[in-house]
Formats: structure tokens, C-alpha cells, sequence
């Protein structure tokens, strides 16, 4: 069996969880992979319909739709879910928005919506759920990055500097929240066959399946890591190049 297979016997940790970015892709399915084996969902996107769907189609997942965007819908939202579920035990803060564009068409409407999306979007969640953890001194709080944050990379001008600015905020928060009881753990996924995806006209390589990337995602998450990153071959390719002089990687990189 693969390793990153959770069996059905396998007891979860959560009772309750929030999933950002529910109504498609990674979010989706790791909403339905949680719901399947007991924990109630509170799932969020901006899509009312995706969501009422998929709250219909599972007894344990509930609509919570919200812009996240939006700090002031994100703190009440934060607020309807704590009163719904009484306790908060994880959260997967996986919204997101993807853009490819070279930088000879670098928009600045574009920058500021992948990060409004990608970054603000995640620190507006952060912001209600941080005191409720602390607290109680339990929680888990589950960062979507991406491997395009390690590393400036074409084609990535709004979305690599959004997931870089993630991955930073992930370990800033695994140092100061570990003493009160509150995991943290960063989430960077390659290339993840998905609706946000399919718009790309460039190879990906090392492609896998948005079920698959669930599965390694939650069972990282059981395992309390830190840094749950995958595919294997993309993630070391790309290690190697962030440790490379910047002379040397930005060769390398021109020629992607």
C-alpha cells in the first residue's frame, strides 16, 4: 500500500476542521477525505452553490461560504463556525489563485489579487482562529504554500512572491506557536492536476492527481509535520536550486 495512503482504520485527531478553498481541487477533496472519516467540516469558498452541493452530497461537511478576501467576513464566518462547532480543532488554509504571466506583462491588479488571495486571505483566517487555539492550547493550523515559493521562477510574477510570503509567515508561526500548544504546518505542493491548473500551456512535470495530493496532505498533517511538500522529485530539484548562487540558479532558470 502506498505510504500516503490513510487506511480506514486509522483513527483521525480531529473532530472539527475548517477547509478554505472547498468548492474545487485540492480543498475539495480533502473536505470529502475528512467528512468520510468522521470530522465535521465547515467548508468555505465563494461559491454558494459548489458548496451547498457538496454539504448535500456529505452529512458531515457545512456550507460556510466567504471572500477571503474579505477580513471583516472572514472574522464573522471564523465566529459562525466557533458557535456551529463549539471547538476548532484544524484548519487548512488552502484558498488560492493562480495567474501565469511573463514578466514583460507584469500587472499590478494581477500582484495584488494573488496576494490578497494567497497571503491576505490566509492572515485573515489566521487572525480569529490564533487567539481561539491559544487558549484552549490545541489546534492545528495548516498553511497552503507552494514549491513555487522556494525559488523565483518564470512565468510566476504574482504567484511565486504570494507563496513565498506564505511560506516565511509558516515559520514565523511553527517557532512562536509551538510553546502554546498550537501545531503549524506548511503545505507545498507541485503541480496538482486541478481547475486552477488546467489553464496552464507549459509542461508540468511530476503531475498528480488533486486526490492524491490530499491524501499526502492529511496524512502529513496526522503526523504533525512541519513541511508537507511533494512530488519527491520536483520538491529536491527545486531544494537544490534554492541552494544554489544566485548567479548560477538565475543561468539555470533562463532556460526554463
Amino acid at each position: 500500500m502506498d505510504r500516503h495512503v490513510i487506511k480506514n482504520s486509522t483513527a483521525l485527531p480531529w473532530k472539527s476542521a475548517w477547509v478554505t478553498g472547498a468548492s474545487s481541487g485540492i480543498g475539495r477533496d480533502i473536505a470529502i477525505k475528512l467528512a468520510q472519516r468522521g470530522v465535521k467540516v465547515a467548508a468555505s469558498a465563494r461559491s454558494i452553490e459548489r458548496l451547498e452541493d457538496l454539504a448535500r452530497a456529505h452529512a458531515n461537511i457545512h456550507a460556510f461560504p466567504v471572500d477571503v478576501t474579505s477580513r471583516d467576513q472572514m472574522g464573522e464566518t471564523a465566529a459562525r463556525i466557533l458557535t456551529a462547532f463549539g471547538i476548532l480543532d484544524l484548519a487548512i488554509l488552502n484558498a488560492g489563485t493562480w495567474e501565469p504571466r511573463r514578466a514583460r506583462d507584469y500587472d499590478a491588479t494581477a500582484a495584488a489579487r494573488s496576494m490578497a488571495v494567497n497571503y491576505l486571505g490566509m492572515a485573515n483566517a489566521l487572525e480569529p482562529l490564533i487567539p481561539h487555539m491559544i487558549e484552549r492550547r490545541d489546534g492545528q493550523l495548516a498553511l497552503v504554500g507552494s514549491v513555487a515559493g522556494y525559488r523565483g521562477l518564470p512565468m510566476a510574477s504574482a504567484y511565486a512572491p504570494s507563496k513565498a510570503a506564505v511560506i516565511s509567515l509558516a515559520e514565523v508561526l511553527r517557532l512562536e506557536l509551538a510553546p502554546l500548544g498550537v501545531t503549524v504546518s506548511l503545505v507545498n505542493p507541485g503541480f496538482v492536476n486541478t481547475p486552477m491548473t488546467s489553464v496552464n500551456a507549459f509542461p508540468m512535470p511530476f503531475l498528480i492527481e488533486s486526490d492524491d495530493a490530499a491524501e499526502r496532505i492529511i496524512s502529513g498533517l496526522i503526523r504533525g509535520k512541519f513541511e508537507i511538500a511533494f512530488p519527491l522529485q520536483l520538491v529536491v530539484l527545486l531544494k537544490i536550486l534554492r541552494l544554489l548562487p544566485n548567479s548560477l540558479y538565475l543561468r539555470i532558470a533562463s532556460r526554463l
